[in-house]
């Protein structure tokens, strides 16, 4: 940790808040978020940033604040791309959006914790070895590069090495049960447990999170290598991406050039980063 203990509690303080605000909703709503709702929640995600943001700008100096506005705009606009694939895993196994709820609260549960690892070694890589931002930076121009050209792709849900996997290992029911998870069927007098289709949904998510940080986390190591910084901007991006999920989903239809904006960003960012170095 590059910063004193007690910056993470507060950040852990208000991370911990704003995710039992998020259940404590949706659990005393019985039916669909509505809209507004969502609207709502996306608005407290942004204020509580900003806050945390000139908080940051305040007692750690306006270069750190500044690093973690920067990062910060560039998650939440990179993830735009992680809400279409979103969407395709959520049609492609039929799950209604009441059910959608508790897959994404328990995938960013998760994400919190893998972007915690993700993020620690790739800081350890950056000090050990300075030159792998470099690495990153062609990185960034390569999948950028690639999205560009597969933008109008939409992606195969049944294709995917992890759902392959989980069908072939995993018993897995064919059928929604509420919103569990794990269902128990007896068997010959034996009792196994079964994963319905909302915990593949969960895995998938998760898995597209991994693969989402290898685009986006190079993106901001060409702006900080500060862990801190890094994995507050992160967090506070993802955190809201629940609600930002059901206020964009209904009319994904028109962010059909989302995927443009994300390669040309990305291309840029390298681009950047080596004229910066090389100017």
């Amino acid at each position: 940790m590059d910063k004193p203990i007690w910056l993470w509690v507060i950040f852990g303080i208000v991370v911990v808040s704003l995710l039992a605000l998020d259940l404590c909703l949706s659990r005393f709503k019985s039916r669909d978020l509505s809209i507004k709702t969502n609207v709502f929640l996306s608005a407290i995600y942004i204020i509580v940033t900003f806050l945390f943001g000139g908080w940051i700008w305040y007692c750690l100096g306006s270069d750190l604040g500044y690093q973690f506005f920067i990062g910060w705009s560039l998650e939440k606009t990179l993830s735009m791309d992680n809400v279409i694939i979103m969407v395709c895993v959520f049609n492609y196994f039929g799950i209604p959006a009441l059910y959608q709820h508790r897959v994404l609260f328990w995938g960013i549960i998760g994400v919190i914790g893998l972007r915690a690892i993700v993020i620690y070694m790739g800081v350890s890589l950056v000090s050990s070895f300075s030159w792998i931002l470099y690495v990153f930076a062609g990185l960034l121009i390569a999948m950028g590069i690639r999205i560009l050209f597969s933008a109008n792709t939409e992606p195969d849900i049944s294709e995917n090495k992890a759902l392959k996997l989980m069908n072939k290992y995993l018993r897995v029911t064919k059928e929604l049960h509420g919103n569990a998870f794990f269902i128990t069927r007896t068997e010959s007098g034996k009792k196994y447990i079964w994963c319905t289709p909302l915990f593949l949904a969960l895995i998938l998510i998760e898995c597209i999170d991994i693969v989402f940080a290898m685009d986006s986390l190079p993106a901001i190591f060409s702006i900080t290598t500060n862990t801190y910084i890094i994995y507050t901007s992160n967090i506070f991006a993802i955190l809201g991406l629940r609600s930002l999920y059901f206020v964009l989903a209904s009319m994904i239809h028109r962010f059909r050039f989302i995927n443009y904006i994300v390669a040309l960003m990305l291309i840029g960012i390298g681009v950047a980063f080596f004229v910066r170095k090389f100017g």
